[in-house]
C-alpha cells in the first residue's frame, strides 16, 4: 500500500496542477487587456479557502531561507515527495538529511521576488503554483533565475502539511 501511495502522489499532483493551469488559462482568456500584470497579481490576496495553505507555503519558504530546519520539518508531511532537477527525495527525512542544507545555503543571501501565484482547493488538498525571480550572485556577479514552484498541501487536523513539491528554474536571459 505504501508503494502505491508514492506512485499515486506524483500522478495526483500533476493532475491537480494541470487541471488548475487549464482553469487559469481559461480565466486569463476572459480578462481584459487592462488585467493586472503578474507583478500586481502577486500582491492580491488569495481566496479565503486557500489562504491558510498559502500561509504555510510562505512559512516554509521563510524558514528555509532562515535556516530554520525545525520549522521546515514541521511543515513537511513525513511522506513528502520533492522533485527537482530530474531527481527525487521521497520523504521528509531524506530531504532534511540531503538537499535541505544546500537549499538553505543558496537562499541565505538570495532575494526572491514573487511574480505570480495561483492556488486552488479540492477537498483536503490545495495546490499552490508560484513563479518568481531569484536574484543572487554567481562567481561574484549578479545572477537571476526564473523559478517555478508547485506545492500540494493536505489538511491534517487544523493545519496544512506539504505532501509534494516540484521546483524548476532556468537562468533569466
Amino acid at each position: 500500500m505504501k508503494t502505491r501511495y508514492l506512485i499515486s502522489a506524483p500522478i495526483l499532483a500533476v493532475f491537480l496542477f494541470a487541471s488548475a493551469l487549464a482553469s487559469a488559462h481559461e480565466d486569463s482568456k476572459s480578462q481584459s487587456p487592462d488585467a493586472a500584470s503578474p507583478h500586481q497579481a502577486a500582491s492580491h490576496p488569495m481566496p479565503a479557502e486557500v489562504q491558510s495553505a498559502v500561509e504555510t507555503v510562505d512559512r516554509f519558504s521563510a524558514a528555509l531561507k532562515a535556516g530554520d530546519l525545525k520549522t521546515v520539518k514541521s511543515l513537511l508531511d513525513p511522506d513528502v515527495l520533492i522533485l527537482e532537477s530530474g531527481g527525487a527525495e521521497r520523504n521528509r527525512q531524506e530531504y532534511l538529511s540531503h538537499h535541505a542544507s544546500s537549499d538553505v545555503a543558496f537562499l541565505k543571501d538570495a532575494q526572491v521576488q514573487l511574480l505570480n501565484r495561483t492556488a486552488k482547493r479540492g477537498g483536503d488538498l490545495v495546490w499552490v503554483g508560484s513563479e518568481s525571480e531569484i536574484h543572487t550572485l554567481k562567481d561574484a556577479k549578479p545572477f537571476t533565475l526564473m523559478s517555478a514552484e508547485s506545492m500540494v498541501l493536505k489538511k491534517t487536523g487544523e493545519s496544512w502539511r506539504i505532501v509534494h513539491i516540484h521546483w524548476s528554474s532556468t537562468p533569466k536571459v
